[in-house]
Protein backbone atom coordinates (compact mmCIF):
# COMPACT_ATOMS: atom_id res chain seq x y z
CA UNK A 1 0.00 0.00 0.00
CA UNK A 2 3.02 2.29 -0.30
CA UNK A 3 2.27 5.06 -2.76
CA UNK A 4 4.58 7.42 -4.55
CA UNK A 5 4.21 10.78 -6.21
CA UNK A 6 1.56 9.59 -8.67
CA UNK A 7 -0.64 8.34 -5.84
CA UNK A 8 -0.17 11.56 -3.88
CA UNK A 9 -1.08 13.57 -6.99
CA UNK A 10 -4.20 11.48 -7.59
CA UNK A 11 -5.38 11.61 -3.98
CA UNK A 12 -4.66 15.35 -3.76
CA UNK A 13 -6.70 15.96 -6.91
CA UNK A 14 -9.62 13.99 -5.51
CA UNK A 15 -9.42 15.87 -2.21
CA UNK A 16 -9.27 19.22 -4.03
CA UNK A 17 -12.44 18.34 -5.96
CA UNK A 18 -14.18 17.59 -2.66
CA UNK A 19 -13.36 21.01 -1.26
CA UNK A 20 -10.68 23.21 0.24
CA UNK A 21 -11.03 21.79 3.75
CA UNK A 22 -10.50 18.21 2.54
CA UNK A 23 -7.47 19.29 0.51
CA UNK A 24 -5.87 21.18 3.40
CA UNK A 25 -6.60 18.30 5.79
CA UNK A 26 -4.89 15.88 3.38
CA UNK A 27 -1.86 18.16 3.01
CA UNK A 28 -1.57 18.44 6.81
CA UNK A 29 -1.82 14.65 7.12
CA UNK A 30 0.90 14.13 4.49
CA UNK A 31 3.17 16.71 6.17
CA UNK A 32 2.77 15.08 9.59
CA UNK A 33 3.46 11.64 8.10
CA UNK A 34 6.62 12.86 6.38
CA UNK A 35 7.78 14.43 9.64
CA UNK A 36 7.25 11.17 11.54
CA UNK A 37 8.93 9.10 8.82
CA UNK A 38 11.90 11.47 9.00
CA UNK A 39 12.32 10.48 12.66
CA UNK A 40 12.75 6.77 11.87
CA UNK A 41 16.18 5.50 12.99
CA UNK A 42 17.47 5.15 9.42
CA UNK A 43 20.87 6.68 8.67
CA UNK A 44 20.56 9.71 6.36
CA UNK A 45 17.29 10.69 8.06
CA UNK A 46 17.09 12.89 11.15
CA UNK A 47 16.14 9.86 13.25
CA UNK A 48 19.39 8.19 12.19
CA UNK A 49 21.38 11.20 13.38
CA UNK A 50 19.52 11.07 16.70
CA UNK A 51 20.29 7.34 16.92
CA UNK A 52 24.01 7.97 16.39
CA UNK A 53 23.96 10.71 19.05
CA UNK A 54 22.19 8.37 21.49
CA UNK A 55 24.68 5.56 20.86
CA UNK A 56 27.59 7.97 21.31
CA UNK A 57 26.07 9.19 24.58
CA UNK A 58 25.69 5.62 25.85
CA UNK A 59 29.18 4.37 24.88
CA UNK A 60 30.76 7.79 25.66
CA UNK A 61 32.90 7.88 22.54
CA UNK A 62 32.33 8.79 18.90
CA UNK A 63 31.28 6.13 16.43
CA UNK A 64 34.03 5.46 13.91
CA UNK A 65 33.83 7.09 10.51
CA UNK A 66 33.90 3.69 8.80
CA UNK A 67 30.86 2.46 10.76
CA UNK A 68 29.01 5.70 9.93
CA UNK A 69 29.88 5.32 6.24
CA UNK A 70 28.58 1.73 6.09
CA UNK A 71 25.45 2.71 7.99
CA UNK A 72 24.80 5.59 5.60
CA UNK A 73 25.30 3.33 2.58
CA UNK A 74 22.86 0.81 4.05
CA UNK A 75 20.39 3.59 4.84
CA UNK A 76 20.68 4.97 1.31
CA UNK A 77 20.11 1.50 -0.17
CA UNK A 78 17.04 1.08 2.06
CA UNK A 79 15.59 4.46 1.05
CA UNK A 80 16.23 3.81 -2.66
CA UNK A 81 14.51 0.44 -2.28
CA UNK A 82 11.47 2.08 -0.70
CA UNK A 83 11.37 4.68 -3.51
CA UNK A 84 11.56 1.96 -6.17
CA UNK A 85 8.75 0.06 -4.44
CA UNK A 86 6.59 3.21 -4.32
CA UNK A 87 7.16 3.94 -8.03
CA UNK A 88 6.45 0.29 -8.92
CA UNK A 89 3.18 0.40 -6.98
CA UNK A 90 2.23 3.68 -8.67
CA UNK A 91 2.87 2.25 -12.14
CA UNK A 92 0.93 -0.94 -11.34
CA UNK A 93 -2.06 1.08 -10.12
CA UNK A 94 -1.98 3.34 -13.17
CA UNK A 95 -1.11 0.65 -15.75
CA UNK A 96 -4.66 0.09 -17.11
CA UNK A 97 -5.05 3.85 -17.68
CA UNK A 98 -1.60 4.08 -19.29
CA UNK A 99 -2.41 1.24 -21.71
CA UNK A 100 -5.80 2.77 -22.50
CA UNK A 101 -4.21 6.13 -23.34
CA UNK A 102 -1.54 4.55 -25.53
CA UNK A 103 -3.98 2.37 -27.46
CA UNK A 104 -6.58 5.14 -27.73
CA UNK A 105 -9.26 3.29 -25.78
CA UNK A 106 -11.34 4.96 -23.11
Amino acid sequence: SIGGPLTVFEVAGTAAQQGTLNYLTLMAFISINLGLINLLPVPLLDGGHLMFALVEAIVRRPISIRVREYAHIAGLAFLIGIMILAFKNDIERQWPEIVAQITGRS
